[in-house]
């Protein structure tokens, strides 16, 4: 180890991450996409609302169902409806004149993935400078 004294201008410069371990990203460009699409979906409230309701039944839920819970118009719901199902998280099949809709387990794995990195990450971590 170099004391103080030994440094280099250039050295100082540069930083170095604590315990000399390289930082290196382990999310390629497309799955950070896929993910950052679904954390968007959640992002608004209506949408996790309606996620956190299919995610209690173990089948699909008719949108009857689901509009009946919240005082939107019918258009909004199909909107927040249409951009879960674009995020991957819920998938729909048309019977007859409704649709059902249901959780995507895989896609929500993913995002419980993600983030228990990130609480293992965090957990007695020294920080990085990134």
């Amino acid at each position: 180890m170099r004391t103080p004294a030994t440094v280099t201008q250039a050295e100082e410069t540069t930083c170095t991450p604590a315990g000399d371990i390289p930082v290196r990203l382990r999310l390629g460009a497309d799955e950070a996409g896929r993910l950052a699409e679904a954390c968007k979906a959640l992002g608004h409230p209506v949408r996790l609302q309606i996620v956190e309701l299919l995610s209690r039944y173990g089948g699909q839920v008719c949108v009857c169902e689901i509009e009946r819970h919240f005082a939107l118009a019918q258009p909004t719901i199909s909107h927040h409806l249409r951009v879960l199902r674009e995020s991957g998280l819920v998938a729909a099949e048309q019977r007859g004149l409704w649709v059902y809709y249901d959780i995507q387990p895989e896609a929500i794995a993913r995002l419980r993935a993600l983030l228990g990195e990130f609480e293992t990450a965090s957990a007695g971590a020294p920080p990085v400078a990134l």
